[in-house]
């Protein structure tokens, strides 16, 4: 496993649509590094990333949210680790893509 770049624990959120959707809050104090990291690689305003929650390591891009970031939680990660609604998770991500 590589090392990543940035390590925090956020609150899962669920947003309701025609269907759920899952997301991880990236704490404030992360967001300012984030976005310096981003420099020149976000698109429409995501953030390509790298994560890996629990054992689970996969592929994704954060969503811009009133100054922060939403780290989408896919259902097959959401599941096999056994995430909720409401529970604060460990996350290891890094900006970029392999």
């Amino acid at each position: 496993m590589e090392l990543m770049d940035f390590q925090f624990e956020g609150q899962v959120v669920e947003w309701r649509g025609p269907a759920p959707f899952y997301f991880v809050a990236i704490p404030e104090g992360e967001t300012a590094d984030i976005k310096l990291a981003a420099t020149g690689i976000e698109y429409w305003g995501q953030v390509p990333v790298m994560v890996r929650i629990g054992g689970t390591e996969f592929t994704t891009a954060l969503f811009p949210k009133d100054g922060s970031y939403l780290l989408p939680l896919k259902n097959v990660v959401r599941k096999s680790v056994g995430i909720q609604v409401d529970q604060v998770v460990a996350v290891a991500l890094s900006v970029g893509r392999p």
